[in-house]
């Protein structure tokens, strides 16, 4: 008696894997589940279904599938993104993957057109472009909320060009600045952030389709086509390279990583601020919690919170490049480890940049306390210093002669501000009536006027250019 082999039809019918007629016996359910990434990648389905659609109009456009193929294809695909929307659309861990369900429905719905559809191309191309397609939307959606962010920090920084609150270095009082010039340092790393996003989108952009498996395809293919219909700035010119390299997404998570390394620095400061023995600002009440057993307690948890999700990404950057670092070509099924950390990063900065667009434009700001806080500590011992500069002191001899007056302070309890003339001129005879205005701290902020200084003049000016530029 003669064994009839099964037809691929039977198989995709039965539910089987797409390539499951190599093999004497079915994948265990502990390997299915092991190896499926159905759960996660489903979210790639629209992109997919882009991606696809792209493909088909190139087959048809070189006559590798019929007109009527065609039109199938995107009734096929537009039936089942509706299904998809619906949550309508019923996943198989049969079948693996996001690419192999939406291509068995497909199947289901206009029979042998949609076996056609996967002519000329591979999982491997495949699920490169549906990642560097969802990556890109990702990042334009990211770029903008930090464009938002230095928008709304730009916004405070301009009402509180004038608010005067102490410079640190060491968590030492240094100088006085402007709150203004404060809000603007992290404005100017948000934009570094967002160039980084914008220049990543450029290699991101890249179209893998056309690669196949890993040597490309015998079909004539007009990968240039796909590339324009899909909006891809060019195309990846090695079939290798194209379905193995995950560079991208390395550095799509190396920006994620800086930008939640600045977001866990502002965070710490809010943090400081708000605490009562500091009192610089107040955050608005729907970002704070209470206490389960201390009634007094404003909590500020979502910067603590932002501040912890920085080592989640900074995880998923190591993840990413220890996934890669022993890989030789072409591509291995370790890839499949790419995705949810990349999801998660993207996720992550997504929804945490999301809430410090928020967050920021409802800070209440206590000017008295960071007034209060400016004039401990001799704030104003470096303009001391740069007056008898200016006045033909050697620096160094300028720097000692200040050094004594503030031990003296120190002794005596009160501020450089509040020395008389006759002390003053006591530690250096140079010292004249002037002096007064330099050791104000409006003095003081108002002196540094030059470009990247904490003048009001000057934190107005960088303000305004972060605002135009919206």
């Amino acid at each position: 008696m003669t064994n009839t082999p099964p037809s691929p039809h039977d198989q995709f019918d039965n539910k089987s894997q797409a390539w499951s007629a190599r093999f004497s016996e079915p994948v265990s359910d502990l390997v299915k589940r092991y190896t499926a990434s159905v759960g996660f990648d489903q979210r790639m389905a629209q992109v997919d279904i882009q991606g696809s659609l792209a493909h088909a109009d190139m087959l048809a456009s070189i006559g590798l599938i019929s007109a009527q193929d065609l039109s199938d294809i995107q009734d096929g695909m537009a039936r089942i993104l509706k299904e998809i929307e619906a949550g309508e659309f019923v996943w198989s861990l049969d079948l693996e993957d996001v690419h192999l369900n939406i291509e068995r429905r497909l199947v289901q719905l206009i029979g042998d057109a949609g076996k056609r559809l996967h002519t000329g191309r591979s999982r491997n191309d495949q699920v490169a472009t549906d990642i560097r397609l969802w990556l890109r939307a990702e990042i334009d959606i990211s770029a903008g909320l930090l464009q938002a962010l230095r928008r709304k920090l730009a916004a405070l920084a301009l009402q509180h060009a004038d608010t005067i609150l102490p410079g640190f270095t060491h968590l030492q009082v240094a100088q006085p600045i402007t709150f203004g010039h404060h809000l603007l340092a992290y404005a100017e790393m948000f934009g570094r952030d967002a160039e980084r996003l914008i220049d990543c989108r450029k290699r991101v952009n890249r179209l893998p389709l056309g690669a196949a498996a890993l040597a490309g395809t015998s079909y004539p293919i007009d990968r240039e086509r796909v590339a324009r219909t899909l909006g891809f700035d060019e195309v990846c010119r090695n079939s290798l390279d194209a379905v193995s390299d995950r560079d991208f997404a390395i550095e799509f998570c190396a920006a994620s990583a800086l930008i939640m390394m600045h977001i866990s620095r502002l965070s710490e400061e809010l943090v400081l601020w708000m605490s009562p023995r500091v009192g610089f600002i107040r955050l608005a009440d729907r970002f704070c919690t209470g206490s389960s057993i201390m009634p007094q307690k404003k909590n500020p948890d979502v910067p603590e919170l932002a501040r912890g999700k920085t080592g989640r990404v900074n995880g998923h950057l190591i993840a990413l490049l220890t996934l890669m670092k022993g890989q030789p070509l072409a591509y291995n099924k370790d890839n499949q480890e790419d995705k949810e950390g990349l999801f998660d990063a993207a996720d992550t900065i997504r929804d945490t940049l999301t809430i410090f667009v928020d967050m920021v434009e409802g800070i209440e700001v206590r000017a008295d306390a960071m007034r209060a806080a400016a004039l401990q500590g001799y704030a104003t011992a470096t303009d001391l210093a740069d007056y008898l500069v200016k006045k033909g002191v050697p620096f160094r001899d300028a720097h000692e002669t200040v050094a004594l007056a503030v031990r003296h302070c120190e002794t005596q309890g009160c501020d450089l501000a509040d020395l008389s003339l006759e002390t003053l001129q006591g530690f250096h005879s140079l010292i004249e009536d002037d002096v007064f205005q330099v050791l104000t701290l409006e003095g003081s902020v108002a002196a540094r006027k030059h470009i990247g200084g904490t003048a009001p003049e000057r934190v107005r000016i960088e303000a305004q250019r972060i605002l135009d530029a919206a």
